[in-house]
Parts: structure tokens; C-alpha cells; sequence
């Protein structure tokens, strides 16, 4: 019963960020509070501009993570060959969806591992929730599923909202730092933490940091609004309006500027991923130059890959790309890293 359960939560998941606006209903990215100061005189060439970067020990042509949505359900296997494979021709990151059925049942496995046979070269992103790791007597079972995967790093997701709003969720939190710690101390690969749609602050990013975490997402509100999403799912207890928690969470630029002064101050080597409603390429160099390293979609992403398949997804990410490199060179930066912190974008008055 709980494997069904899982497996049919999973396809729930997908159907309804595909079929239903689970957007966030009144609040924002933060994005459009900011600007790039146009340069009328970049003194460079378009073919300048190079978008490549460094992402866990692996060159990407450009800053973008297709984020952990999917796996553990029969279409699923699918779902995630299509995504990686074009992953692995445009040289970008993908992390696959919680990777908790794989625990309960190895019917699915294939779900999951089929992303590393079709993206040899990328990097991949393994995926569990914070309430199994807060349950872990050991981490073997967390190495197993990162080595089914062949990951490059394994993602904890926190999400204690959504799981307060799922009807069948687990709020059993207490004690996913220590489990989080334990990853960090034992995993063969980096831990990544992220949150799934309702952001990280500073305090949460501290403590990360001062258990040895050195890759968080901040996963900021204003896109995909997962506590929509569990909201839309609930067929019990009507009566009750949950409607008040659609909108709950720390806006995506926001959480930036909670946690890039840990990188600037205390921790240089904190590689910060923005994602959290980005919808455009110009987004994507905003975030960079708010200080994140890398930028992450999910839900636009699988939603070109569904409604157009694999060339619908190849237009999407061709289309971040150029207005990403376009941003750059009309403000006169040449790369990635010059980008980072550009003075050149601030905030409207």
C-alpha cells in the first residue's frame, strides 16, 4: 500500500503542475524589481560572450539545472530519458524527483537510473526528502540510491509546507540537520540542500554551512507553488480552507540576498543555485549577478518536454540561453564570472 501510494503521488504531481495553474497567485519571483543597466558601448562582440561554467567538478555551456521533478511511476522512465538526453546535447545539469519509492520498491528503479545511461558526461543530482533523512539510523541506503543513479551529488529537499498540506505527508522534521550532517560526513558525493518553492533564509543557510553543506538551493516562491499543488490534491476535510498557505514562502530574490553574503563573507566556496520562478534567460543573469552560481527550472522545462516533446524542450532551453547571452553582451560582460555580482544590474526605484 505505501509503495502505491508513493508511486501514485508522484504521477498526481505531474499531472496537476501540467494540467492546473498552480502558479503562485498574487506573489512574485522578485525579478522584475530589477534591472541590467544598458551599455550602449559594451566593447565587445556577441561572440564574445561565453555562457560556459564549472558545476560539480564538470564543464556546462551554461549556468542552467533542469531541477529534480520526476521518477518512481511508470511514465516516469520515460519522462526522464527525454530530459536527459537533451540534458547531455546542450550540456546542462538535471536532478531527478525524491527518489523515496526507490527505497520502499525496486519496481521503478529504472525510473530513475535511466538518466545516467542517457547523459554520460552531465552532472546528475540524486534526490531525497528531508523527513527520511531525518529517520536515517544509516546512510547506506542513501549511497545506494546516488549509486543508481552514477550522481555527482545528492539533493535533501526540505520542504516542511508542502508536507504539512499533503493529505498523506510525513512532518516528522525533527532531526534532519543531524541526518543532513551525517550525509555530509559519509556520502562518497556533495550534499546538495534545497527547499522546492518556498526559499531558504539566512539562519537556515547558516546552519547548513556550519555543518559542512557547500551547495544550497535556494529554491525562492513565485513559480510553481507547491503548496498549491498539495492544496488541489486534498479530497478530505473540505470545510477546512487551506487556501491561505498558496502564497507561503520567501520570495526567489529575496532568498538570494539572505543567503549570498554567506558566500561573500564567511563561506567563497558556497556554490548558490537560484531557481524558484525563473522564466526567462534574462532571469538567469539577474540571479547570477545577485551572486548565485546557477540557475534551476523544473516545471517550464517539463512542460515544453510535454506538450512539444524533446524539440519543444530544446526551443526552451535555446531560447534561455540567448536571452542569457544577450543580457551579457549588452552590458558589456564577456562571462559567467564577470557577471557574478555585476554592478551593473540593480534595483528599480
Amino acid at each position: 500500500m505505501k509503495q502505491r501510494t508513493t508511486t501514485s503521488r508522484k504521477r498526481d504531481h505531474v499531472q496537476l503542475t501540467m494540467k492546473k495553474d498552480v502558479s503562485f497567485k498574487k506573489k512574485t519571483s522578485g525579478f522584475e524589481e530589477w534591472e541590467f543597466v544598458h551599455n550602449a558601448l559594451p566593447e565587445i562582440n556577441l561572440s564574445d560572450v561565453d555562457t560556459a561554467t564549472m558545476f560539480l567538478g564538470k564543464k556546462l555551456s551554461f549556468p542552467f539545472l533542469i531541477s529534480c521533478m520526476t521518477g518512481g511511476y511508470p511514465e516516469a522512465e520515460t519522462i526522464n530519458r527525454q530530459l536527459a538526453e537533451v540534458c547531455e546535447e546542450y550540456q546542462i545539469a538535471m536532478g531527478v524527483g525524491s527518489q523515496r519509492q526507490a527505497i520502499e520498491n525496486k519496481t521503478y528503479h529504472r525510473s530513475f537510473s535511466i538518466v545516467r545511461s542517457a547523459a554520460p558526461s552531465i552532472p546528475i543530482i540524486g534526490n531525497i526528502g528531508a523527513p527520511e533523512v531525518a529517520a536515517l539510523k544509516d546512510i547506506s541506503s542513501i549511497q545506494k540510491l546516488a549509486d543508481l543513479i552514477g550522481a555527482d551529488a545528492f539533493a535533501v529537499h526540505c520542504n516542511p509546507l508542502q508536507e504539512f498540506l499533503q493529505p498523506e505527508g510525513n512532518t516528522n522534521f525533527r532531526g534532519v540537520l543531524n541526518g543532513i550532517e551525517k550525509l555530509v560526513k559519509g556520502l562518497s558525493i556533495p550534499v546538495i540542500v534545497k527547499e522546492i518553492g518556498a526559499g531558504i533564509s539566512f539562519d537556515v543557510a547558516q546552519r547548513l554551512t556550519d555543518i559542512g553543506v557547500r551547495t544550497i538551493d535556494i529554491a525562492g516562491a513565485g513559480g510553481t507553488s507547491w503548496a498549491g499543488v498539495e492544496i488541489l490534491r486534498r479530497i478530505d476535510n473540505k470545510e477546512i480552507d487551506w487556501n491561505p498557505f498558496w502564497d507561503w514562502g520567501i520570495r526567489t530574490t529575496d532568498a538570494l540576498q539572505e543567503v549570498v553574503p554567506l558566500k561573500k563573507n564567511i563561506h567563497p566556496k558556497l556554490t548558490i543555485i537560484s531557481s524558484g520562478g525563473i522564466s526567462n534567460g534574462i532571469e538567469c543573469a539577474k540571479s547570477i549577478a545577485l551572486g548565485a552560481d546557477m540557475t534551476a527550472s523544473a516545471r517550464p522545462m517539463l512542460k515544453a518536454l510535454m506538450s512539444n516533446g524533446k524539440k519543444g524542450l530544446r526551443i526552451t532551453i535555446e531560447q534561455l540561453m540567448l536571452e542569457c547571452k544577450g543580457a551579457m553582451f549588452l552590458i558589456g560582460v564577456p562571462s559567467i564570472e564577470k557577471l557574478q555580482f555585476s554592478k551593473n544590474l540593480i534595483r528599480k526605484k
